[in-house]
């Protein structure tokens, strides 16, 4: 027998039922979100061995190293949010689910842990970065707990 569902529920029916277009939303925004926390994940990686180096060619390799990176997090970051944007877009009833609030709320953590990368990421160019190895070890693993946190709101829909 099918589920009934109240007025507006939309949270357990396949999303292509709705709109086959999400399906492709969905896809392209779980791209680029691979991509977006492969570069978090390797980037405060590329801080430590920085903060660690002593000899100027090693020090200059992770001056490209990062910016390069960080080049292409914040184009999987870019597309994440408008793909993730185009999907409430296509269908607002999403808004109405406290799940989808609180993952608003993770990923514009994580918008701000991608702009204090960016900072670090220009002390370390210019030489001004204060940050032991230490403490980049565990901002390296923020980006871990809210990718556990965002991977349960979507999927699970608490």
């Amino acid at each position: 027998m099918p589920r009934v569902l109240p007025i507006g529920d939309f949270s357990a029916l396949p999303i292509g039922k709705l709109n086959p277009m999400l399906l492709w939303l969905k896809a392209f925004h779980v791209i680029f979100v691979v991509t977006w926390f492969a570069g978090l994940f390797y980037l405060p990686r590329l801080f430590i061995y920085h903060v660690a180096a002593t000899d100027q060619i090693s020090l200059d390799r992770f001056v490209v190293m990062e910016r390069r990176l960080f080049g292409i997090m914040t184009i999987g970051a870019a597309l994440a949010v408008i793909f993730g944007g185009s999907m409430i877009a296509t269908a607002p009833a999403y808004l109405t689910f406290g799940w989808l609030h609180a993952k608003l709320t993770l990923v514009a953590l994580l918008i701000a842990y991608h702009v204090v990368c960016y900072r670090l990421m220009i002390s370390l160019r210019a030489g001004t970065c204060r940050r032991s190895q230490r403490w980049l070890r565990l901002f390296n693993e923020f980006p871990a707990l809210l990718l556990i946190a965002i991977v349960i709101l979507a999927v699970v829909k608490p």
